[in-house]
């Protein structure tokens, strides 16, 4: 997908990294395990399976490019890899526990607005008094249609379910043995549509996501360690400020690189319970900025809680996030079945 950002001028640069990004794919796989492979071949083969539909380029909406979100999802279906996110943050508990968190995540467009995403991490814990716990996550599995887009409104819309596979990470990190699957909407909205009177705001955009998640079990454990599984809802929204729609659609005020190509944005990801006992809402307000170019975005943010039930000390997440089919035209540069868009 196509992106309105300066390109790098040297093609050794690219090449380099398209050998380095092979090598860790083929690195990365040696270290999956075969449960993990067992788990993940299934539901790869079962998405190819999809009819390809016509749809814009990712990351478009008519002039609004939408940048890769950090905490929350955007509608748009894309060949991206995640490589690395990082996060850290004190999580409650009796003790709380230190946790940093790094994770890959990579997203291929299977047909012009269908593509399935395979996402996986490594954990590290240590509490007050106790031995650092280290430990793959559970592998996390999903699809997205993109059903609408339009170029007017700056407006997409899609569906998609996601699936963490159970028993597949390391249970002394909190790993769950069971399965959850989530279906999921996700929607974006660009301000561009508003009147001249309200120019100053058009650089504003929406994205969001509003899920429900199904566990696979309702209760583990026996006894006093008896604990109820709940279905949550899984939601969260994140507002822009891009200057770069602000330079290239409302006025030119003068910003040079790398000022240019940055968005700020907050990001709001929650979790709501729905049954069982229904306890507070858990969440974080992450403030933050992107800076997107050609080949690739960086993002950081604040992750803020909002209750003790979250947490009580202020996190940071990080990531780096490449636009394959920029990066590496050949490779990515149109869906696995149908035209390129």
């Amino acid at each position: 997908m196509p992106r309105t950002a300066t390109r790098f001028q040297s093609t050794r640069v690219v090449t380099e990294l398209h050998g380095s990004l092979l090598e860790i794919f083929s690195v990365s796989y040696r270290f999956i395990s075969s449960q993990k492979k067992a788990a993940l071949l299934p539901a790869c083969a079962i998405a190819f399976l999809a009819p390809p539909v016509p749809v814009l380029a990712h990351g478009f909406a008519g002039n609004r490019f939408f940048p890769a979100t950090l905490a929350t999802d955007d509608p748009f279906v894309a060949n991206e890899l995640s490589l690395p996110t990082f996060q850290a943050i004190r999580q409650p508990g009796a003790p709380p526990a230190k946790t940093f968190d790094l994770s890959a995540d990579v997203a291929l467009k299977l047909t012009p607005n269908f593509g399935v995403e395979v996402g996986d991490g490594y954990t590290l814990q240590k509490s007050p008094g106790s031995r650092l716990r280290t430990g793959f996550d559970n592998v996390d599995v999903g699809g997205k249609y993109q059903f609408l887009v339009s170029a007017e409104h700056e407006t997409s819309v899609s569906i998609g379910v996601a699936a963490e596979i159970g028993g597949t990470g390391r249970a002394s990190i909190g790993a769950d043995r069971f399965s959850t699957i989530t279906p999921t909407l996700f929607f974006g909205k660009g301000f561009g549509d508003l009147p001249d009177s309200l120019a100053v705001l058009r650089p504003f955009a929406l994205t969001g996501q509003v899920g429900v998640s199904f566990p696979t079990r309702s209760t583990v454990g026996q006894g006093a360690d008896k604990e109820r599984i709940r279905n949550n809802l899984e939601w969260g929204i994140a507002l822009e400020y891009s200057l770069i729609y602000l330079q290239s659609q409302v006025k030119g005020i003068g910003l040079r690189a790398p000022f240019d190509r940055l968005i700020p944005l907050v990001e709001f990801p929650m979790e709501t319970p729905l049954n069982r006992g229904r306890p507070p809402t858990t969440g974080t307000v992450n403030p933050g900025v992107i800076w997107s170019g050609k080949y690739f975005q960086l993002g950081v943010e604040a992750v803020i809680p909002i209750n003790s039930h979250t947490g009580n000390n202020v996190g940071v997440l990080a990531q780096l996030h490449f636009y394959l089919d920029d990066l590496l035209p050949k490779l990515f540069g149109k869906p696995l079945f149908g035209a390129r868009p």
